[in-house]
This record gives structure tokens, C-alpha cells and sequence, in this order.
């Protein structure tokens, strides 16, 4: 047998396979044909996305999403009120203002730079334990009233105000009246090593200022020297002017 013979009945033993294996298979089942009462729909290619139905003139509005909520009250300025003060962050620096007299117990002292602080408190320490044994109150804030300077040191008053005249003086005390007038306020805060530095600023703004000062200055002890410590101090020093 040749090649050629030998590929024929290779190929009718195939035949005869393929016609046995198929008769052993039943047979698949046919599609049962649509009637009339069961239409079957047409398949589409892929599902139409919805579209809205168009609005007619009488129909209603699709109700909308809520309004956002207004933000936060505190995303808002705060409301102040008109008769607010305004805050003061400073203390005046060269207020005009005008002294008005006070009755005052006077005691006369000198002292030199290096000690001065030391003498102004023995003269308040004396005035004090004056108006105590008297049963004296003050009626304002002890001060001092320089007379004279040079510099090596000065001369000053050192006043109380009362409403009561004590009795009885001690020696360089007398009564009398404060100073008064137009003059210029300035406040120092601290140490009385420190007055410098304030007393330069003054002289300072009285020269930019063209003023003219009398040969006097004026210093209320706001705090009180003998129970305050020297770095605590608020001193307001007043300038008369001419």
C-alpha cells in the first residue's frame, strides 16, 4: 500500500467515526416558535439610559435640594456696640491738663542724687506717722514739688493733701496748698533709678514742641512709696508751663 492509498482509508475509517459518535448524541432541542399571544421583544444592543420626560406647562417643579446652611455665626464680625469706650493701650504722654489746688501738709528737704530716693521716703515717713498720731486721714496722693536743681542735687517739698489741718508741725512742716494751673502730664512706671530716662523724654517733647516750662516739676505717687516696691512704681509727673 502506498502513501497515497494509505491516506484514503485514514480518512474513511475517520468518516465512519465521526457518523457513529454523532448518532450516539440525542438530539438538541429546537426553539419552541412564538405565537401570536407571547410576543417576544426584540433584544437592544445595550439598555437606552433614562431621559426625563419633558415638563408640561401645568405640571409642578421637581422639588430642589435644600438651600446649604448659612455658615457660622462665628465666621461672621461680631457686632459691638456703638457706645463702646475705646480701649486705652498707652499711658498719656504730654496731656494738657489743668492742676487744681489742694490744701496740703508741706515738709521742706534737700538731698543729693546719690541718696535722693532714700530722703523722699523719710519725708513721706515723717508726714505719714504725723497725720497717723492725729488721726489724719489723706485726702489724695502724696507728692513731690521740686523748687531747685543742680547737679550735685535739689530741693523739694514733699506734700499730702488734707481735709483736716493736723494741730501740731513737725519741724519744717507747714500747711499750705499745692500747686496749680495749665500744665503738661506725663506718666513714668518703675524704678525711681529710672526718672532719668523719663525726664529726658519730657525735655525732649517740650523742645519739639516749642513749650516753655516754669523751674518746677511735680511727681504723684500713684502707688504708695513706703508700702511699694521701687521697681513698681507709677509715678505721674506733671510739668506747669509758662
Amino acid at each position: 500500500m502506498n502513501t497515497r492509498t494509505f491516506g484514503l482509508v485514514l480518512a474513511a475509517a475517520s468518516v465512519a467515526l465521526w457518523l457513529t459518535t454523532a448518532q450516539a448524541q440525542p438530539p438538541a432541542a429546537s426553539p419552541a416558535p412564538a405565537t401570536a399571544a407571547t410576543p417576544v421583544p426584540a433584544p437592544s444592543a445595550a439598555p437606552a439610559a433614562s431621559t426625563p420626560e419633558p415638563a408640561t406647562p401645568n405640571a409642578s417643579p421637581a422639588p430642589s435640594a435644600p438651600p446649604l446652611a448659612p455658615p457660622a455665626a462665628a465666621a461672621q464680625p461680631p457686632a459691638t456696640s456703638p457706645a463702646a469706650a475705646p480701649v486705652q493701650t498707652a499711658d498719656p504722654f504730654g496731656e494738657p491738663i489743668t492742676l487744681e489746688p489742694k490744701k496740703v501738709v508741706i515738709a521742706k528737704g534737700s538731698a543729693n542724687w546719690d541718696n535722693a530716693f532714700d530722703t523722699l521716703i523719710d519725708s513721706f515717713k515723717s508726714l505719714s506717722t504725723l497725720l497717723d498720731k492725729q488721726g489724719i486721714k489723706p485726702a489724695g496722693n502724696g507728692m513731690i514739688v521740686y523748687t531747685s536743681t543742680d547737679d550735685t542735687g535739689f530741693t523739694f517739698l514733699a506734700e499730702v493733701p488734707v481735709e483736716q489741718e493736723p494741730k501740731t508741725l513737725g519741724k519744717g512742716m507747714n500747711i499750705g496748698q499745692s500747686p496749680d494751673g495749665k500744665a503738661l502730664k506725663f506718666v513714668h512706671r518703675g524704678s525711681y533709678d529710672n526718672m532719668d530716662n523719663t525726664y529726658e523724654a519730657i525735655t525732649n517733647h517740650l523742645d519739639e514742641q516749642k513749650l516753655e516750662a516754669k523751674d518746677t516739676f511735680i511727681e504723684e505717687y500713684l502707688t504708695d512709696p513706703l508700702k511699694t516696691a521701687e521697681d513698681k512704681l507709677v509715678i505721674n509727673v506733671y510739668v506747669p508751663l509758662k
